[in-house]
């Protein structure tokens, strides 16, 4: 015999996470601008993830390198 059935959680449709950068047509992720980088990282000062951020390959990529500029010159952490 089974237990009672476990009354599950259903997930609402997901909806597609369109990157930022590509809307907006920007080619270049400035490290200098500290503000922009800080919204994609955690309040420990990790970047965050693609599949949560919704952004792109190419821009993830030049996100990463211009949060690490930014630590070394210490506008981030």
């Amino acid at each position: 015999m089974q237990g009672p059935k476990r009354q599950g959680r259903r997930r609402s449709a997901a909806k597609p996470k369109v990157c930022r950068f590509c809307e907006a047509k920007v080619n270049y992720i400035d490290f200098k601008d500290a503000e922009t980088l800080m919204k994609f990282q955690t309040e420990k000062g990790k970047i965050m993830p693609r599949r949560i951020t919704g952004n792109c390959l190419d821009h993830q990529k030049m996100l990463a390198a211009a949060v690490k500029r930014a630590r070394i010159i210490a506008l981030v952490y």
